[in-house]
C-alpha cells in the first residue's frame, strides 16, 4: 500500500523505513548501480532497491522490487542475505518539493533499515527502467566503486569487509 504524501511525510519524520537493497553482481564480478533521481541520495550511484510496503510479505516485496528496479522478476530464494544496514540521511524524498515551497525540511531526516541481498546474474539486464528512480545504470568493478566519490557511502558499505563482518557478529 502506497501512502498519500501527508501521511508518508509523517511516517518519514516519525519512524524508520524498511527497505530491500539489491546488490546485483554479474559473472564478471561487476556490480550494477543506478544514478538516483530522487532524494535521499539524489545524483549518487546507488544499488537498486526500495521500500517494503505495509502488509507486503518480504518475498513479495523482493519480487516487486526486482521487477520494478531491474525489469525482471527474481525470487528471494535466488538471492543471498547480506544483512541489515542502517542508512541515515539528512533529507527526505519530499525535500526538493518542500524547499521550492519555502517550507523548511532541516529537521525531517530519513532513516532506513535496509535489508541487503546479493543477487548473482549471468546475463545482461536489458529492460532496466529509466526515469523513475534512476537516470542511468552502469556496471562497476568493486575497486572503482569504492574509489568513486559519486558512489554513495551506503552502497560502499556493502563491499567493506570490516563493516560487513561487524554486522554478522
Amino acid at each position: 500500500m502506497f501512502l498519500a504524501q501527508p501521511t508518508f511525510s509523517t511516517v518519514i519524520a516519525s519512524t524508520p523505513l524498511v527497505s530491500i537493497d539489491l546488490v546485483v553482481i554479474n559473472s564478471n564480478g561487476q556490480v550494477l548501480l543506478g544514478q538516483r533521481l530522487n532524494r535521499p541520495a539524489k545524483n549518487y550511484w546507488f544499488v537498486p532497491g526500495g521500500r517494503i510496503l505495509k502488509n507486503e510479505p518480504l518475498a513479495e516485496a523482493f519480487k516487486r522490487l526486482t521487477r520494478d528496479e531491474l525489469g525482471q522478476e527474481f525470487s528471494i530464494a535466488q538471492a543471498t542475505l547480506l544483512g541489515p544496514f542502517d542508512h541515515f540521511y539528512a533529507d527526505n524524498v519530499f525535500s526538493d518539493m518542500l524547499n521550492s515551497c519555502k517550507i523548511t525540511t532541516d529537521d525531517v531526516s530519513t532513516h532506513y533499515v535496509a535489508i541487503a541481498f546479493t543477487l548473482q546474474v549471468d546475463f545482461l539486464l536489458t529492460n532496466l527502467p529509466l526515469a523513475l528512480q534512476h537516470g542511468g545504470y552502469q556496471w562497476f568493478d568493486v575497486p572503482s566503486l569504492l574509489a568513486d566519490p559519486k558512489v554513495h557511502l551506503h552502497t560502499k558499505w556493502y563491499f567493506d569487509k570490516t563493516y560487513t563482518e561487524l554486522i554478522k557478529e
